[in-house]
């Protein structure tokens, strides 16, 4: 005779540990629309946008760009300023960055579906090579850097991200400032989501991302967030990190 406790009526009843689920309900409904995940995806780049360079972006009229911008800012995932008569947004900060690059590396786990145009196909492949992911550097780009790191004892990544003293003295030696980061992680790994392995984050990744565009090593193209490797870039990476630039889909015509 099976005498194994039988669920009572007060077991159906939130506990506790389940207050966060009405939360966790709602930020899922926010991502849960196209329009709005296309916006979150566009401010993958760190950039501040408009609306209405949104609403260009996804295809949809101002007043529907409005209104979901309007639900993103509520529900926290995005923080807005205004200047005049323009409304800028941007990603709140780089957990919500993080999210969305996360819940973006499983959404297609196969092979992803075939461009449907030409410009469908030169962005998707300018991205795959090279992007920034928020305030740091992703696709091949970020993950040959993010080997070469670990290759030369720079990085570990046994148990988690950690940079050890050899890295912290390489980024002294380029010049590259890591104090300040506040209650922000020196680094973390972040799932890339065209790789499908972790790329360098965090406070350390956003200063490397901020050096190689101030110093010309990488360049933006395109409007959306997309870079690509300088020619002299690619002989700053070769002496720096012994990266091959051409293993990443080329330098850049000088």
């Amino acid at each position: 005779m099976d005498r194994s406790p039988r669920p009572t009526g007060s077991s159906t009843r939130a506990r506790p540990h389940d207050a966060a689920a009405p939360r966790l309900a709602a930020l899922a409904a926010l991502l849960a629309d196209g329009t709005r995940a296309s916006f979150c995806l566009a401010l993958l780049d760190g950039r501040a946008w408009t609306a209405g360079e949104l609403a260009r972006y996804a295809s949809v009229a101002p007043s529907t760009a409005s209104e979901h911008l309007g639900r993103l800012v509520a529900g926290g995932l995005l923080t807005e300023e205004r200047q005049g008569r323009h409304r800028y947004v941007r990603l709140a900060d780089e957990r919500v960055a993080h999210l969305v690059e996360e819940l973006a590396s499983h959404v297609l786990p196969g092979a992803p579906e075939p461009p449907r145009t030409l410009r469908a196909a030169s962005v998707s492949s300018a991205l795959a090579r090279g992007r920034t992911c928020y305030d740091h550097l992703a696709g091949r780009l970020g993950i040959r850097i993010t080997e070469a790191m670990t290759v030369r004892g720079l990085l570990r990544q046994d148990t988690g991200f950690a940079l050890t003293g050899a890295g912290l003295d390489w980024f002294g030696e380029l010049g590259i400032a890591l104090d300040g980061a506040g209650r922000r992680p020196l680094v973390r790994g972040c799932l890339d989501w065209t790789e499908r392995r972790p790329h360098l984050a965090g406070a350390a990744g956003a200063a490397l991302c901020a050096y190689v565009l101030e110093a010309g090593w990488c360049e933006r193209f395109g409007s959306g967030r997309a870079v690509r490797v300088t020619p002299l870039g690619a002989r700053g990476l070769s002496e720096a990190l012994g990266v091959d630039a051409g293993a990443i889909g080329g330098a850049a015509e000088g």
